[in-house]
């Protein structure tokens, strides 16, 4: 995407209109001029970036996903059937699992046999809530484990993502995981034994996490130390046909000496380490709403539902960091010679606020998302589309009761978050070509502690699929609307069509009574000669499918 500022510097773009004032197009504050330009792409939107993450914490997976086969909540297989029904309807390209820091902590031969003789083991979020007592949440029973994530993946229809353990077991736990899921039947002693578990076939899992945030709670490395660990991880893993795809622990947000140390340590033993790096992980979360007061991780956290306008400005701008943080890290990888063929994978995002909005006791982290967290969502996927071909999997964290999550579940209780509208009006995305778009609109201002600050105010992304493009675009201001008019630039708008997603009030939110209060309507989008003309409500996530004549 273009910013208004490198908008008014392409003249050439404008196609002869006149740019009046420095706050964009027409002299009008409440206009906006978006340009797609479909002979300039990007790279082909992968469905993984639409990707999902479940971690044994608190409720996500006992109560969230897994009910159990013997309960009466309806289910399949012992998977929750309202979630599955709607992870459908978001077509998630991918879902990791079991972490997070859980990973670390996690032994597979725990989750797999009869489900009675399975290991109960402690729980590595254990500490997190004192009133839990002796629960799932606490005390794991792993119940739900290798077969039982690989159904959930196919149920939903997504590609299964497995975090392994680097801190606590060695390489060849890694070596022996991977063949149990992807020997061929009757090959192996292993495939044998999956067998005997239910499954005959192999899972041909392709996608693995080396280690899980190896600079903190996956083992405290140095850069060096994890480069070394991942070299004799992936030295020597046979595929069995699954054309295996190592995911490297990448930095947290901006430590950019995490990712130029650990590739240069890589290839000192040669280049050809960089093989064996097919993604390269960034978690980013958006946390501190303390307007520069402070960057400790407690106090720095607002709240989910008490917020002010400058909050919610505060929370997007920290989330708009992802931007620079895809670039800047991609820059490095290029300068080491890591990139393009190593790509980006941000397997955690999203904001993060602290404890007030919990549904219940022993549900760690969940907190209730909002039309803010709907709007942070969209900006995000829509970042992701822009670098489509820098970043090839995604993954919000997480998938149900916790943090910015699709979802919340309490026993048969069961709602989808307004971020579940975000994920299913951008699913049109997937497999598309993105194209490149310029937006020229006037900026937010507003007042920030009593001086003056400036956000965007309109963001979004293109993608094409022969006759059609898919737009979608972020309306921030909390106050006002746009009126926006597309041009397609090497091609020709036939018609057009719109959704939005809005509500009057920045904290609205859907709960267990309300379910509906956040949900898309129809927008207001018409053709008229080559120019789509939108009507964008404030505070909003809209997307437009064009039809090209």
């Amino acid at each position: 995407m273009t910013t208004r500022r490198d908008f008014l510097r392409t003249g050439a773009l404008v196609g002869g209109a006149v740019l009046v004032s420095k706050y964009g197009a027409f002299g009008s504050a409440q206009n906006a001029r978006i340009e797609i330009l479909l002979d300039e792409p990007i790279g082909t939107i992968s469905p993984n970036i639409y990707g999902h993450f479940v971690e044994h914490l608190g409720g996500v997976v006992y109560d969230g996903v897994w009910v159990g086969e013997g309960s009466k909540i309806p289910n399949t297989n012992g998977i929750r059937q309202e979630l599955l029904e709607h992870l459908r309807r978001m077509k998630p390209g991918m879902i990791r699992w079991p972490g997070g820091c859980f990973a670390d902590s996690y032994d597979w031969r725990d989750g797999i046999g009869r489900q009675e003789r399975r290991a109960r083991r402690t729980n590595f979020w254990a500490f997190g809530d004192k009133r839990r007592g002796n629960t799932a949440q606490k005390f794991d029973s792993n119940h739900f484990g290798t077969h039982e994530f690989v159904k959930l993946c196919r149920l939903a229809k997504a590609e299964p993502y497995f975090a392994a353990n680097l801190r606590s077991l060695p390489a060849r736990d890694f070596y022996q995981w991977i063949e149990y899921c992807n020997s061929p039947a009757g090959s192996t002693t292993l495939a044998e034994m999956r067998a005997s578990n239910g499954s005959r076939d192999p899972f041909n899992v392709r996608y693995w996490g080396v280690g899980n945030e190896p600079w903190g709670c996956g083992g405290n490395f140095t850069a060096d130390d994890y480069a070394d660990e991942f070299r004799r991880f992936a030295a020597w893993v046979p595929g069995f046909d699954s054309d295996l795809q190592f995911i490297a622990a990448g930095p947290a947000s901006g430590e950019w000496d995490w990712t130029r140390k650990f590739f240069s340590r890589l290839i000192e033993k040669g280049r050809d380490q960089l093989d064996r790096v097919q993604g390269w992980a960034l978690h980013h979360y958006a946390w501190n709403t303390s307007r520069g007061r402070t960057e400790n991780w407690d106090e720095g956290k607002g709240e989910a539902l008490k917020f002010d306008e400058v909050d919610w400005y505060e929370i997007l701008r920290e989330g708009d960091k992802m931007d620079g943080l895809i670039a800047s890290h991609w820059k490095i990888m290029q300068e080491l010679g890591a990139a393009p063929k190593t790509k980006l994978v941000v397997d955690e995002w999203g904001p993060w606020y602290r404890p007030t909005t919990e549904i219940g006791p022993g549900y760690v982290l969940s907190q209730m998302p909002t039309l803010r967290d709907a709007v942070f969502s969209a900006m995000t996927l829509d970042t992701f589309n822009r670098h489509a071909d820098k970043v090839s999997i995604a993954a919000t964290a997480q998938l149900v009761n916790c943090l910015n999550s699709p979802f919340l579940a309490m026993e048969d209780k069961f709602v989808a978050t307004p971020v579940f509208h975000v994920f299913e009006m951008y699913a049109a995305h997937q497999g598309g070509q993105s194209v490149r778009t310029a937006i020229s609109s006037p900026d937010v201002n507003y007042q920030r502690d009593g001086k003056p600050a400036q956000f965007w105010s309109l963001a979004g992304s293109a993608s094409r699929k022969e006759k059609s493009v898919v737009l979608s675009l972020v309306n921030a201001d909390a106050g006002e609307p746009r009126t926006a008019e597309i041009m397609v630039r090497g091609g020709a708008a036939r018609s057009a069509t719109m959704t939005s997603l809005t509500e009057t009030d920045i904290h609205a939110h859907n709960t267990f009574e309300k379910p509906d209060t956040v949900a898309p309507v129809g927008g207001s989008a018409a053709v008229k000669g080559s120019v789509v003309t939108a009507e964008l409500p404030a505070r909003s996530v809209n997307v437009l499918w064009i039809t090209l004549g």
